[in-house]
């Protein structure tokens, strides 16, 4: 059943004047909405199942079912006058799924706030809601910034919800989409932009067997800002028009830099803003937070050991991350090493501690506060917003969710304090970011045909072998091409259609295994590749500029069309 506008809307296909404002309401199929009828009450059983424990469960069902709701924001008078859109209200609603895209969009939400927007932030699950709340505590407390649960697809409870935020705009951050959602919308001729969107091959797949559905969403859409030009497409290929669509790069380039967590460090400094250079800015932020990474290491008794960091893993990747930390310990050169590891979800803390203690290596817990010893071997950091902490100590980052076939958590995080990262074979969340960071040699993966080592002129017979393990992985990354007449997306499609989706192949653990010991043992190389990510990161800074102007676009032109 194909989708439709409402009769009272004009159904004709927008043309590129004019499809950033069209009207035309396309209503999800009937199906649909029996669909969502029948799995309400069934949804809100999952919800009291999940949550019925937690102190926040009444306030998480009110929310979601459309109950009750915060108060919504308040004008920041200052930032208001520096404002030139004219409008009653600036409310502007956010819905970021989960942990990761509440970090994407967060520098965006910033820059939003700061141009005197207010915004309402939704997040589906309970860790994004938790990150949501913590990353904008300062805003919520200052009332510029409300925050809730994402309101349940169910035309009544949308209604409550818009009602109660009134925005002049709604943004959708990469990928979840809800059809009633966008109908409202568009019923009440309220923008709705798709920020950082992203549409890897397995989405696109399933959009594909619900097509009506897909097809309303995209046409009620009123702006796509794609990642890249292969989700552009696939956008198209689900009913977008070309006009509705703008390419725009990765937000997840964009990184704030890290707070570090430490009571004895102040990880502010004021000075910053009175160096007028950019290039002696930058130089000042890198030695600032050299010396916090090397205060801290003294405290935790973790200096001059080799660290490295396991972030943001998953059920299967802690097993391998200390496989690898067994066989790095047999090296008399790396007999110290430290493997700091950083589960992605709280629920998993005990699991993984369970994990390490069946293992023969010697363990510190970060919530029992233990102490770091000489004989640590491993580190579990089970809390919560320090992870850029872990990341800015380490010498070396293996990114989790790339191990196990999950898609890939954000590289740009690591990079961005200069740490050189590693990532398994399983990155189609962030493969773009994965390419770019591969190609200056401050990522390695397995088999990337982007893959460009860094490579130092050896002064030393140690340089010459990390010379010879630099080049051994180039020759390897590069044997993935049979002949330059074939393109990059052939060879990724044919390394794809060659991996496991079940866990991490051999070849792989022992490729990864490789680098991570070459860079631990060399530490000069480490350093330059940390260094190529962070260059790479600072040029990459410009999309989140771009994606805001499109933002502020879409709303300036919805804003004058009311006043006709």
């Amino acid at each position: 059943m194909p989708s439709s506008p409402t009769p009272s809307k004009p159904s004709t296909t927008a043309s590129p004047s004019n499809a950033l404002s069209s009207r035309a309401v396309y209503q999800p199929p009937f199906y649909y909405q029996c669909i969502i009828g029948l799995l309400k009450p069934l949804y809100r059983l999952q919800v009291w199942r999940r949550s019925h424990k937690r102190d926040n469960y009444q306030q998480e069902v009110a929310q979601r079912f459309g109950k009750h709701y915060p108060a919504a924001p308040t004008a920041d008078i200052k930032a208001e006058m520096h404002h030139k859109a004219e409008m009653d209200n600036n409310v502007i609603w956010c819905h970021a799924v989960s942990l990761g895209e509440t970090n994407t969009v967060a520098p965006l939400l910033d820059m939003l706030l700061a141009q005197g927007y207010q915004i309402w932030l939704t997040n589906t699950t309970q860790t994004g809601f938790a990150r949501g709340a913590s990353r904008f505590a300062a805003d919520i407390a200052q009332g510029r910034l409300s925050h809730s649960y994402v309101p349940v697809d169910s035309p009544a409870v949308i209604e409550t919800f818009l009602a109660h935020v009134q925005p002049v705009a709604a943004l959708f951050v990469e990928t979840e989409l809800w059809a009633n959602i966008l109908a409202k919308l568009s019923e009440h001729c309220i923008p709705s932009i798709l920020v950082n969107g992203r549409l890897s091959a397995s989405s696109f797949t399933s959009y594909q067997k619900i097509a009506a559905v897909s097809a309303s969403m995209m046409k009620n859409l009123t702006l796509i800002i794609a990642q890249d030009n292969e989700s552009a497409k696939r956008f198209r290929q689900l009913g977008a028009h070309s006009a509705q669509i703008r390419v725009a790069g990765s937000l997840k380039w964009v990184i704030n830099r890290p707070m570090l967590n430490n009571e004895t460090i102040d990880s502010k400094t004021d000075d910053v803003q009175a160096i007028d250079s950019s290039a002696a800015k930058k130089e000042h932020e890198r030695a600032t937070i050299q010396k916090q990474k090397s205060g801290i290491a003294v405290e935790l008794g973790i200096a001059d050991r080799p660290i490295w960091v396991a972030a943001s893993t998953h059920s299967g990747e802690e097993s391998i991350a200390l496989s690898l930390q067994q066989q790095l310990l047999s090296n008399p050169a790396l007999a110290d090493t430290l493997l700091i590891i950083v589960p992605r979800h709280p629920e998993r803390f005990d699991e993984v501690a369970t994990l390490i203690q069946n293992s023969t290596l010697i363990m510190a817990r970060r919530s029992n506060e233990e102490v770091i010893n000489a004989d640590t071997q491993v580190y579990l950091a089970d809390s919560m917003s320090e992870l850029m902490t872990w990341y800015a100590l380490a010498d070396v980052a293996l990114v989790g969710g790339s191990l196990v076939d999950v898609g890939g958590h954000n590289p740009v995080e690591p990079a961005s304090v200069a740490t050189p990262v590693l990532m398994g074979p399983h990155t189609q969340s962030c493969q773009s970011v994965v390419d770019k960071l591969a190609s200056v040699g401050a990522l390695y993966q397995p088999n990337n045909a982007f893959y460009r080592p860094i490579t130092i002129k050896p002064t030393t017979i140690e340089d010459v072998a990390a010379n010879d393990v630099a080049t051994n992985n180039e020759n390897i990354a590069n044997s993935a091409i049979s002949s330059s007449d074939i393109s990059s997306s052939e060879i990724k499609g044919k390394q794809k259609s060659s991996r496991k989706k079940s866990s991490l192949a051999a070849n792989d653990t022992a490729l990864i295994y490789d680098q991570l010991q070459s860079w631990l043992s060399h530490p000069l190389l480490a350093k330059q590749a940390g260094q190529a990510g962070e260059q790479m990161t600072v040029q990459q800074q410009a999309v989140l500029t771009r994606q805001f102007a499109m933002i502020e676009k879409v709303i300036e032109q919805h804003a004058s069309q009311e006043t006709l």
